[in-house]
């Protein structure tokens, strides 16, 4: 990546390139590379300025190695995805590089979105694994020495993950998922899955009402906290950039399956999730995630299901849009906004239902 001259304070911040860029001028060139690191931490931000400076610093606090009390050897690189919030300037100060020599920024001066920011990140990462890490997460109790701990013992997993929790400490249930299938995206349209949350028939998806406690094999581990080996990243080529913003993650866990990676969570390694930080709009958040899944489908689903598959989550909204039109007289204010909502996420389902052009699985490298 060509290094050019990124915000004007501290940190050793690069920016993204453009045609017109020119090199680093010498008082800004970065520092000297610190010690190979074992781990590379990447944290993608985009308008989460107090959040991310948050995230970066609990994170610090919490790379200890579990059996000798000792810093591990890491390296964070966060890359701000053009914030209009100050964040880039924000966290080169506050992370300045004579006192973070193994922080780098790079401020690109376009949003990649989630999976084209990590994928400009882990070009750079020196570790043997690298973490994706949210903005929004507080890293609790040691959670990154943890979850380093317990991928030394399940070496075959290939991909980890842990335990994510709500600010007031609820169970956050979004750190593992499984795959869809016909059943689950039926339960999903109809509203049997919320209905039944806790049911492990009725939202398969979501586990049911399984409390991450444990140890557990999973299809699919979040992004927000989900560790892999670089080698494994390097094989799956990173995220597909046809993933934007939901679903990169699923995508990846999925073709790491097909080739032998078998993902694994621990509660061992627990954290706080925020979650969606950066969506402000839930209709613009919910046409992203529908079009992120019905491209799943069309990515991973057998060809004779794949129609039938995003017919029914097309479904979704309509359903929900209905049911709220219904709920409408038994909660006037909730039920309003509501159906407001998914209606609208109805009336925009060609941004999410158009086939893409190209819906063929990334190709891993030999």
């Amino acid at each position: 990546m060509h290094e050019t001259s990124g915000p004007p304070v501290g940190a050793t911040s690069v920016a993204e390139p453009s045609s017109s860029s020119s090199s680093v001028p010498e008082s800004h060139a970065p520092h000297a590379a610190p010690p190979t690191p074992m781990l590379s931490i990447i944290i993608v931000s985009f308008n989460t300025r107090a959040l991310t400076l948050e995230a970066i610093r609990s994170a610090i606090d919490n790379c200890k190695d579990p059996a000798t009390g000792q810093e591990l050897p890491v390296e964070f690189i966060i890359v701000d995805n053009a914030s209009s919030d100050g964040s880039a300037e924000a966290i080169a100060q506050a992370f300045p590089a004579e006192r973070f020599p193994n922080l780098k920024l790079i401020a690109s001066r376009d949003n990649l979105g989630f999976a084209g920011g990590n994928n400009l990140a882990a070009k750079s990462a020196r570790g043997a694994f690298l973490l994706l890490l949210n903005p929004d997460t507080i890293t609790l109790d040691n959670a990154i020495g943890k979850l380093v701990d317990f991928a030394r013992r399940r070496p075959d997993a290939g991909i980890w993950g842990g335990r994510t929790l709500f600010p007031d400490q609820r169970l956050n249930p979004a750190s593992c998922w499984q795959r869809q299938t016909p059943w689950s995206v039926f339960c999903v349209a109809s509203g049997l899955s919320s209905v039944f949350r806790r049911s492990s028939l009725f939202n398969p998806e979501g586990y049911g009402g399984w409390n991450r406690q444990g140890v557990r094999e999973v299809d699919i581990v979040s992004g927000c906290f989900l560790m892999i080996r670089r080698e494994l990243w390097d094989r799956l080529n990173g995220f597909d950039p046809m993933f934007f913003m939901y679903g990169e993650e699923a995508d990846l866990c999925l073709r790491a399956h097909q080739l032998g990676a078998r993902p694994v969570v621990s509660s061992e390694a627990t954290i706080v999730h925020y979650g969606a930080a950066s969506d402000r709009v839930r209709a613009d958040k919910m046409v992203r995630l529908l079009k992120a899944k019905t491209l799943l489908i069309r990515r991973h689903w057998p060809p004779a299901t794949r129609g039938l598959g995003a017919w029914m989550l097309a479904m979704w909204p309509r359903t929900r849009a209905l049911a709220w039109s219904l709920l409408k007289l038994a909660k006037p204010e909730r039920g309003r906004v509501a159906h407001a909502t998914w209606n609208d996420i109805w009336t925009r389902r060609h941004e999410w239902m158009a086939r893409q052009e190209n819906v063929h699985q990334m190709a891993p490298t030999k």
